[in-house]
Protein backbone atom coordinates (compact mmCIF):
# COMPACT_ATOMS: atom_id res chain seq x y z
CA UNK A 1 0.00 0.00 0.00
CA UNK A 2 1.62 3.11 -0.84
CA UNK A 3 0.03 6.51 -0.25
CA UNK A 4 0.98 9.71 -0.06
CA UNK A 5 1.77 10.34 3.59
CA UNK A 6 0.42 13.56 5.30
CA UNK A 7 0.94 15.52 8.62
CA UNK A 8 0.08 13.70 11.93
CA UNK A 9 -2.76 16.07 12.46
CA UNK A 10 -4.44 14.87 8.84
CA UNK A 11 -3.38 11.07 9.87
CA UNK A 12 -4.90 11.08 12.75
CA UNK A 13 -8.47 12.83 11.63
CA UNK A 14 -8.68 10.43 8.69
CA UNK A 15 -7.88 7.44 10.93
CA UNK A 16 -10.46 8.73 13.71
CA UNK A 17 -12.80 8.87 11.16
CA UNK A 18 -12.11 5.68 9.61
CA UNK A 19 -12.35 4.06 13.04
CA UNK A 20 -15.81 5.15 13.93
CA UNK A 21 -17.01 4.59 10.78
CA UNK A 22 -15.58 1.16 11.22
CA UNK A 23 -17.29 0.54 14.89
CA UNK A 24 -20.75 2.00 14.43
CA UNK A 25 -21.54 1.71 10.65
CA UNK A 26 -21.69 4.93 9.23
CA UNK A 27 -21.06 8.47 8.59
CA UNK A 28 -19.34 10.52 11.47
CA UNK A 29 -20.68 13.48 13.31
CA UNK A 30 -18.35 16.37 14.22
CA UNK A 31 -19.13 16.36 17.47
CA UNK A 32 -18.29 12.94 18.08
CA UNK A 33 -15.17 13.36 15.74
CA UNK A 34 -14.08 16.12 18.34
CA UNK A 35 -14.63 14.16 21.23
CA UNK A 36 -12.56 10.88 20.28
CA UNK A 37 -9.36 13.48 19.32
CA UNK A 38 -10.44 15.54 22.63
CA UNK A 39 -10.68 18.76 20.40
CA UNK A 40 -13.53 21.23 20.39
CA UNK A 41 -15.98 20.71 18.04
CA UNK A 42 -15.57 24.53 16.25
CA UNK A 43 -11.61 22.99 16.23
CA UNK A 44 -12.77 19.52 14.33
CA UNK A 45 -15.39 21.89 12.13
CA UNK A 46 -11.91 23.92 10.61
CA UNK A 47 -10.11 20.80 10.24
CA UNK A 48 -12.61 18.94 8.30
CA UNK A 49 -13.50 22.10 5.79
CA UNK A 50 -9.78 21.67 5.71
CA UNK A 51 -10.14 17.73 4.50
CA UNK A 52 -12.90 18.31 2.30
CA UNK A 53 -10.88 21.25 0.29
CA UNK A 54 -8.12 18.51 -0.41
CA UNK A 55 -10.59 16.18 -1.28
CA UNK A 56 -10.01 13.17 1.29
CA UNK A 57 -13.63 13.44 3.27
CA UNK A 58 -16.94 14.68 1.71
CA UNK A 59 -19.01 16.73 4.51
CA UNK A 60 -22.49 17.65 3.25
CA UNK A 61 -24.26 20.15 4.99
CA UNK A 62 -26.45 18.60 8.47
CA UNK A 63 -24.85 15.09 7.18
CA UNK A 64 -22.03 13.55 8.41
CA UNK A 65 -18.38 13.20 7.14
CA UNK A 66 -17.01 10.23 4.78
CA UNK A 67 -13.98 9.41 3.74
CA UNK A 68 -13.56 9.60 -0.04
CA UNK A 69 -11.56 7.17 -1.93
CA UNK A 70 -8.36 8.75 -1.53
CA UNK A 71 -9.35 9.65 2.28
CA UNK A 72 -10.09 6.41 2.55
CA UNK A 73 -6.78 4.62 1.33
CA UNK A 74 -4.69 7.17 3.47
CA UNK A 75 -6.71 6.46 6.50
CA UNK A 76 -6.14 2.44 6.00
CA UNK A 77 -2.24 2.74 5.48
CA UNK A 78 -2.15 4.29 9.04
CA UNK A 79 -4.48 1.85 10.34
CA UNK A 80 -2.44 -0.76 9.11
CA UNK A 81 0.86 0.97 10.46
CA UNK A 82 -0.41 1.55 13.96
CA UNK A 83 -2.61 -2.32 13.45
CA UNK A 84 1.16 -4.42 12.84
CA UNK A 85 2.90 -1.85 15.51
CA UNK A 86 0.54 -2.78 18.02
CA UNK A 87 1.27 -6.87 17.14
CA UNK A 88 4.92 -6.09 16.81
CA UNK A 89 5.11 -5.09 20.62
CA UNK A 90 2.79 -7.54 22.29
CA UNK A 91 4.55 -10.39 20.47
CA UNK A 92 8.58 -9.27 20.10
CA UNK A 93 8.90 -6.88 22.65
CA UNK A 94 6.17 -8.66 25.24
CA UNK A 95 4.23 -5.04 26.00
CA UNK A 96 0.71 -6.08 27.32
CA UNK A 97 -2.25 -5.30 25.15
CA UNK A 98 -3.66 -2.49 27.40
CA UNK A 99 -0.03 -0.72 26.62
CA UNK A 100 0.48 -1.02 23.09
CA UNK A 101 -2.15 1.36 22.02
CA UNK A 102 0.01 4.28 22.90
CA UNK A 103 3.17 3.56 21.99
CA UNK A 104 1.82 2.36 18.27
CA UNK A 105 0.15 5.76 17.88
CA UNK A 106 3.13 8.18 18.77
CA UNK A 107 5.45 5.06 16.08
CA UNK A 108 2.90 4.98 13.47
CA UNK A 109 3.44 8.68 12.29
CA UNK A 110 7.31 7.86 12.45
CA UNK A 111 7.74 3.78 10.47
CA UNK A 112 8.82 3.99 6.67
CA UNK A 113 7.03 1.77 4.76
CA UNK A 114 10.37 -0.12 4.37
CA UNK A 115 10.63 -1.14 7.85
CA UNK A 116 6.92 -1.49 8.16
CA UNK A 117 7.47 -4.74 5.39
CA UNK A 118 9.79 -6.01 7.74
CA UNK A 119 7.85 -6.28 10.79
CA UNK A 120 4.88 -7.75 8.50
CA UNK A 121 7.22 -10.25 7.14
CA UNK A 122 9.00 -10.36 10.60
CA UNK A 123 5.23 -11.58 12.00
CA UNK A 124 4.22 -13.59 9.66
CA UNK A 125 1.74 -11.70 8.24
CA UNK A 126 -0.30 -11.52 10.70
CA UNK A 127 -4.10 -10.81 9.63
CA UNK A 128 -5.57 -9.25 13.05
CA UNK A 129 -3.89 -7.32 15.57
CA UNK A 130 -3.61 -8.18 19.63
CA UNK A 131 -7.13 -6.71 20.23
CA UNK A 132 -8.57 -8.79 17.13
CA UNK A 133 -9.09 -5.76 15.23
CA UNK A 134 -8.16 -6.59 11.24
CA UNK A 135 -5.32 -5.80 9.97
CA UNK A 136 -5.16 -4.34 6.30
CA UNK A 137 -3.61 -5.70 3.10
CA UNK A 138 -0.68 -3.89 1.23
CA UNK A 139 -3.31 -3.40 -1.30
CA UNK A 140 -5.72 -2.01 1.07
CA UNK A 141 -7.87 -5.37 1.24
CA UNK A 142 -10.09 -5.97 4.98
CA UNK A 143 -10.00 -9.29 6.58
CA UNK A 144 -13.48 -9.45 7.84
CA UNK A 145 -14.91 -9.81 10.85
CA UNK A 146 -18.32 -11.34 11.39
CA UNK A 147 -19.29 -9.98 14.87
CA UNK A 148 -21.58 -8.10 17.11
CA UNK A 149 -20.80 -6.16 20.50
CA UNK A 150 -22.16 -8.10 23.34
CA UNK A 151 -25.05 -6.24 23.98
CA UNK A 152 -26.63 -6.87 20.76
CA UNK A 153 -26.85 -10.17 21.22
CA UNK A 154 -30.49 -11.66 22.72
CA UNK A 155 -30.58 -13.43 25.50
CA UNK A 156 -29.73 -17.35 25.54
CA UNK A 157 -27.30 -16.36 22.33
CA UNK A 158 -23.33 -16.72 22.65
CA UNK A 159 -19.72 -17.01 20.47
CA UNK A 160 -16.29 -16.75 20.80
CA UNK A 161 -14.77 -13.34 21.81
CA UNK A 162 -12.98 -12.28 18.70
CA UNK A 163 -12.54 -8.66 19.57
CA UNK A 164 -12.12 -5.69 22.07
CA UNK A 165 -12.09 -2.08 21.78
CA UNK A 166 -8.55 -0.90 22.85
CA UNK A 167 -9.33 2.77 23.43
CA UNK A 168 -9.78 2.52 27.24
CA UNK A 169 -6.78 0.96 28.65
CA UNK A 170 -8.74 0.44 32.06
CA UNK A 171 -11.21 -2.35 29.66
CA UNK A 172 -8.40 -4.59 28.97
CA UNK A 173 -6.60 -4.33 32.13
CA UNK A 174 -9.94 -5.79 33.99
CA UNK A 175 -10.05 -8.16 31.46
CA UNK A 176 -6.16 -9.24 32.10
CA UNK A 177 -7.04 -9.35 35.62
CA UNK A 178 -9.88 -11.46 35.33
CA UNK A 179 -8.05 -13.73 32.55
CA UNK A 180 -10.49 -13.00 30.01
CA UNK A 181 -8.48 -13.77 26.35
CA UNK A 182 -9.60 -13.69 22.89
CA UNK A 183 -11.24 -17.25 22.12
CA UNK A 184 -12.79 -17.57 24.74
CA UNK A 185 -16.97 -18.10 24.67
CA UNK A 186 -19.22 -15.79 26.42
CA UNK A 187 -23.19 -16.22 26.77
CA UNK A 188 -25.52 -13.29 27.05
CA UNK A 189 -28.07 -14.95 29.65
CA UNK A 190 -29.83 -11.35 30.78
CA UNK A 191 -29.39 -7.87 32.11
CA UNK A 192 -30.44 -6.78 35.77
CA UNK A 193 -33.16 -4.40 35.66
CA UNK A 194 -32.66 -0.93 35.42
CA UNK A 195 -30.69 -0.75 32.78
CA UNK A 196 -27.95 -3.03 35.02
CA UNK A 197 -25.30 -4.97 34.54
CA UNK A 198 -25.04 -8.00 31.84
CA UNK A 199 -25.05 -11.28 33.26
CA UNK A 200 -22.51 -13.11 30.96
CA UNK A 201 -21.49 -16.84 31.45
CA UNK A 202 -17.77 -16.75 30.52
CA UNK A 203 -15.88 -20.61 29.39
CA UNK A 204 -11.98 -20.04 29.20
CA UNK A 205 -10.73 -21.47 26.39
CA UNK A 206 -8.27 -24.63 26.46
CA UNK A 207 -6.40 -24.00 23.57
CA UNK A 208 -5.43 -20.52 25.00
CA UNK A 209 -4.85 -21.90 28.41
CA UNK A 210 -4.56 -25.96 28.44
CA UNK A 211 -4.65 -26.38 32.10
CA UNK A 212 -8.12 -24.17 32.44
CA UNK A 213 -10.81 -26.37 33.90
CA UNK A 214 -14.07 -23.67 33.47
CA UNK A 215 -17.29 -24.95 33.08
CA UNK A 216 -18.77 -21.77 33.01
CA UNK A 217 -18.94 -18.74 35.80
CA UNK A 218 -21.24 -16.53 35.45
CA UNK A 219 -20.31 -12.67 35.70
CA UNK A 220 -22.13 -9.12 35.88
CA UNK A 221 -19.92 -6.89 33.26
CA UNK A 222 -21.28 -3.01 33.08
CA UNK A 223 -22.83 -1.65 30.19
CA UNK A 224 -19.04 0.19 29.34
CA UNK A 225 -17.18 -3.38 29.44
CA UNK A 226 -19.88 -5.68 27.82
CA UNK A 227 -19.91 -2.70 24.52
CA UNK A 228 -15.99 -2.93 24.31
CA UNK A 229 -16.46 -7.00 23.92
CA UNK A 230 -17.22 -8.24 20.45
CA UNK A 231 -18.40 -11.74 20.30
CA UNK A 232 -18.26 -13.57 16.63
CA UNK A 233 -19.51 -16.98 15.99
CA UNK A 234 -23.01 -16.74 17.27
CA UNK A 235 -25.29 -19.94 18.23
CA UNK A 236 -27.88 -20.66 21.50
CA UNK A 237 -26.09 -20.90 24.57
CA UNK A 238 -26.04 -24.28 26.18
CA UNK A 239 -28.89 -24.71 28.94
Amino acid sequence: MSTERHSESVENYLKTIFLLAERWEGSVGVSALAERLGVSSPSASGMVRKLVDAGLVDHARYAGITLTPAGRASALAVVRRHRLLEMFLVTELDLAWDEVHEEAEALEHAVSDRLLDRIDTRLGHPRFDPHGDPIPGRDGSMPEVHARRLPELRYGEGGTLVRVDDTDPEVLRFLDAHDVRLGDRLDLLTRKPFEGPFVVRLRRSRETRPAAADGGAEHEWGPTLAAALWVGGEEPAAR
